[in-house]
């Protein structure tokens, strides 16, 4: 057994993704993964984080990692078509994942109409022609997408694997142990009961940040650095 054989088998033991899984295909929600690490003060060896540093996804760790136990693999996210970096993201993405294996479309923007006391507390406000304040929540949901894709491709998988945390897809999860799949659940933080028990398997996002996160600098707010 040559070494990259022996690691791919030792993570997949060590995440209990056994054999009886099979055919695995994995959707990633990026919307949901991109937030993973937000609020992480420690890196995967619990070494607190410099200051002016945070934890990301490293896109192409993300793809080699899911590789390790998916024969297939299929990434979803919203583009900004007005932003040029958002428009630059996505290429980077469907050089990682493929043209077929990534799915995009337009964020939605909203407005999010605010009170005086949360003023100090958001950023870029705006305000609208009757001079009420509002931030704009982008959103983009893919549970359509995603849900569409698993039961099309239902034959060419015996294991359904999802990277999100994302409630919605109880029913998609239950449908799909109906017709004989498995399920695993990636997923960061607090999870419904109904999730939890939609899935075979459940790992925490913790357990796998050494293999998808990266550590970089944070913005700089000043405008002084490049």
């Amino acid at each position: 057994m040559d070494l990259d054989t022996f690691k791919k088998q030792f993570i997949r033991e060590e995440l209990e993704i056994s054999k009886e899984y099979g055919r695995i295909f994995s959707f990633l929600d990026f919307g949901n993964v991109n937030r993973w690490f937000n609020k992480d003060t420690q890196d995967w060896d619990n070494r607190l984080l410099p200051e002016a540093s945070k934890l990301s996804i490293d896109l192409r760790k993300l793809k080699n990692f899911s590789d390790i136990f998916s024969n297939k693999v299929r990434c979803y996210y919203g583009r900004d078509p007005k932003n040029k970096k958002s428009l630059a993201f996505s290429y980077v993405m469907i050089k990682i994942f493929g043209k077929r294996n990534f799915v995009e479309k337009d964020l939605q923007k909203i407005k999010h109409y605010i009170e005086q006391e949360e003023k100090e507390t958001l950023k870029l406000i705006q305000t609208d022609n009757d001079g009420k304040d509002y931030v704009e929540i982008r959103k983009c949901n893919f549970d359509v997408e995603i849900s569409v894709d698993a039961i099309k491709m239902i034959k060419h998988y015996d294991t359904f694997c999802l990277f999100s945390g994302d409630a919605d897809f109880v029913y998609l999860n239950n449908f799909l142990r109906r017709k004989g799949k498995k399920v695993i659940l990636i997923k960061a933080g607090y999870i419904t009961t109904k999730l939890r028990k939609s899935a075979d398997l459940i790992i925490n996002a913790q357990k796998i940040k050494k293999h998808i996160a990266k550590i970089e600098q944070r913005p700089d707010k000043s405008g002084l650095c490049g």
